[in-house]
């Protein structure tokens, strides 16, 4: 993958973590900078680690089956890819400020920004992250670069959800889910015809 590719696939992996991010803006009952910024830290550091976990398993199995690799990260960016599309048209999981939230999401009371309160958000958010880092040893992706991009990615995007958050509410959970999804299937396509291009099977 190009950094143009690593760009996408981070944006794509964060929209999970900016759709919580929108809903724990929107808790709040003020924006601070402070609590983006805390927010964007859990975030960005799990999303980042994931892959990173993830490319180290993957390295093991990497080596024995070159010849139909990119069929694996085909097949692991495409089930994301669906999964955060399906998420999209899932209805009851918005947050509006007179109701609770199910999913991902939080509650309509002010989500606690402590280790308890943001370590499951953080790791279910982050989950999708370890497939695409197995993907990554399949890809020989740049593993360093990739876990760069992604943290600063989902860190900024996560900030970002928090004011959003709380100006806007969350009409844009679903969007954000739709086009991480598309553009999740659509890099796994093309991993797909390179690997066939390349002499793969």
């Amino acid at each position: 993958m190009n950094i143009l590719s690593l760009f996408l696939l981070a944006a794509a992996l964060a929209m999970d973590a900016f759709a919580v991010a929108v809903c724990i803006g929107l808790t709040a009952p003020k924006f601070r900078l402070k609590n983006a910024i805390i927010v964007g830290l859990y975030f960005g550091l799990f999303q980042a680690a994931m892959p990173l976990i993830g490319y180290v398993v993957g390295d093991v199995l990497a080596e024995r089956i070159t010849y139909f690799d990119h069929w694996v990260v085909f097949a692991l960016l495409t089930l994301l890819g669906v999964k955060m599309i399906m998420g999209s048209f899932k209805k009851g999981e918005g947050c509006t400020g007179d109701s609770s939230c199910t999913g991902d999401c939080c509650t309509a009371k002010e989500v606690s920004l402590g280790f308890m309160g943001m370590f499951p958000l953080a790791f279910a958010t982050s989950i999708d992250a370890l497939a695409a880092g197995v993907s990554f040893a399949f890809a020989r992706v740049n593993i360093v670069l990739a876990i760069v991009l992604i943290g600063v990615v989902t860190f900024m995007l996560s900030a970002v959800g928090v004011k959003i958050g709380g100006v806007a509410g969350v009409k844009f959970k679903s969007k954000a889910e739709l086009a991480g999804g598309i553009v999740l299937i659509l890099l796994a396509i093309r991993a797909l015809v390179e690997g066939i291009i390349s002499g793969g099977i």
